[in-house]
Order: C-alpha cells, then structure tokens, then sequence
C-alpha cells in the first residue's frame, strides 16, 4: 500500500494538472469574492450575506477538489496507464483506495487555500468599502478548516464517481452541473423537497465551513454527512472497477 501512495502523490506531482486546477480555483475565488463584495452595502452588513461572500472559497475549492479527484481515475483511463498499474497492482481495490488517500490530501490543501484566500480577499474588500464586519474569530476558523475538510471529502466523491462512470468528460461535466445547478435547484423551494435538500452533498458541505447556520446542518452533523457520501462513492467505485474491464 506504500508503494501505491508514493505512486500516487509522484503523478499528483509529475503532471501539470494540478498546477493549473489549484491557479484557475485560485483565480475563481478572487474573483467570486470580489463580485460579491460589491453587493450593496446594506445587504452585506448582514453576517448571513458576509458568510456567503466568504464561503465562496468552501464551494470552489470542493468543487475543484472533486474535479482533481476525478481526474486521478479518468485521466488514467483515458491515456490508457490505468492498464499498467492494475497489471501491477490486481487488487484494483487497493489502487482506488491509494487514490483516495491521496486525493483526501490534496484535496485538504485546495480547500484550505481557497478558505483561507476567500477570508483575506473578503476581509479586506469589506474593510475597503467601510463596512462592519460581524463574524467573530471563530466563524473565520471554521471558514478555512471547514474548506479544508470538505475539498477533502468532495476530492474522495470525485475519485468514486471517476472510478464508477471511467468516461472523463461525462463525469466533470456531471460534476460541475450538479455543483453549479442541479443541487441548487433540488434544495431551491421549486422543487419542493423542503428540508430534504439540507442533506444533499454540496449542502453538507457548505455547513462543514459553518454557512447558513439558520438552514443547513451543524458543522459536525454535515461533516459526519459528507463523510458517508464520501465512503459510498468511494466503495461504489471501487466495486465497479473491480469488476468491469477498463482494455
């Protein structure tokens, strides 16, 4: 198993992908943030809109970390180097989990530094307009450590989903849209599922970073949610690879 996960971490390392995932996320939380900065004043001297402004970072690092994540299996699949590495490791089981343990990490990173970006662009644009903050040292803490562990549990879903579904552009595409829009839709008040759209991912999420406290889960009971969706896709796309043919 060791030599898998130094297998792993040299391909996270050896390849530019994940150069550009981290300096494209990086330029998106900028960018997020400042848009929502620019929101009227006195729609942001509310704490609620200053933790969504904020937990900007949370959303685009999962959302990247997932990415990366996905790309670890199809990536593989695509080029073809996944048939080598089964060829050494046949226990294809124990190459997801690598990939997994790897990708927890990374992921972690990717979220803690868009956490932590999104809380200083946020700070000091808010500071440069005059407007009062209203969140405490603690709501700024678990801004980034909560990024940070939910990008971890999203990069594990995207290596499930990569690994269940192998097809690269179906999978980033599918995770995207359900990031962007689909998740907002079911948790929206159109579709009618009331409380139920507390216990989807992306929400789990967003409540791990301590968003919305008056609407989404505890920190703890999101964690604890995401964590089980993390284990499913995990197994689910260990199995499904396990027994497929990936020539």
């Amino acid at each position: 198993m060791t030599a898998l996960l130094r297998s792993e971490w040299l391909k996270q390392r050896s390849t530019r992908t994940l150069l550009g995932l981290f300096a494209a996320m990086l330029g998106l939380v900028l960018l997020a943030v400042l848009l929502h900065s620019l929101l009227p004043a006195e729609d942001l001297a509310d704490p609620h809109v200053q933790l969504m402004v904020l937990g900007r970072g949370e959303f685009l690092g999962a959302l990247f970390a997932a990415l990366l994540g996905a790309m670890s299996v199809t990536t593989e699949v695509r080029h073809g180097t996944i048939r080598p590495t089964f060829l050494f490791t046949p226990r294809r089981d124990r190459v997801i989990e690598a990939k997994v343990g790897v990708s927890l990490a990374v992921g972690a990173g990717l979220g803690l530094v868009a956490g932590a970006a999104a809380v200083g662009a946020g700070v000091a644009t808010f500071r440069a307009r005059g407007i009062d903050l209203l969140l405490d040292g603690s709501d700024y803490v678990l801004l980034v450590v909560g990024s940070a562990a939910a990008a971890a549990l999203w990069a594990a879903i995207g290596v499930g989903v990569g690994a269940l579904v192998r097809n690269q552009v179906p999978v980033l595409v599918g995770i995207c849209a359900w990031l962007l829009f689909v998740e907002g839709l079911l948790a929206g008040d159109l579709a009618g599922l009331g409380e139920i759209g507390r216990f989807l991912p992306g929400s789990a999420a967003a409540a791990i970073s301590g968003q919305d406290p008056g609407t989404l889960l505890s920190p703890a009971v999101g964690l604890a949610l995401l964590a089980g969706y993390a284990v499913v896709a995990a197994l689910a796309g260990g199995v499904a690879i396990s027994r497929r043919d990936v020539g």
